[in-house]
């Protein structure tokens, strides 16, 4: 369960490096890949919510580090319209 990096573009161009607690997010997206902001906040939610998930399997707790990320997805994408595109650029170990 490798700690995991996705890099994304937003719609104004700006870059955020992203956390994830296990490398389940390498499922949910792919590499220089656009997507729309109402898609890319939903496979978010899958994604880090899958990785907290197994990391309370592993440690008995959840993820606050998880859902801290998803919480500044969300706040990120609050400035953007929901037909925007969002970049995952890359993901990494």
């Amino acid at each position: 369960m490798p700690e995991t990096y996705f890099r994304v573009r937003w719609p104004d161009g700006k870059e955020q490096s992203c956390y994830s607690p296990s490398s389940i997010v390498a499922d949910y997206f792919r590499p220089e890949t656009d997507y729309s902001l109402t898609d890319f906040i939903r496979i978010s939610e899958s994604a880090l919510g899958e990785a907290s998930e197994r990391v309370k399997q592993k440690f008995g707790y959840y993820c606050s580090s998880a859902a801290d990320q998803l919480q500044q997805i969300r706040q990120t994408a609050a400035r953007f319209e929901a037909s925007d595109r969002v970049t995952v650029l890359h993901i990494h170990q």
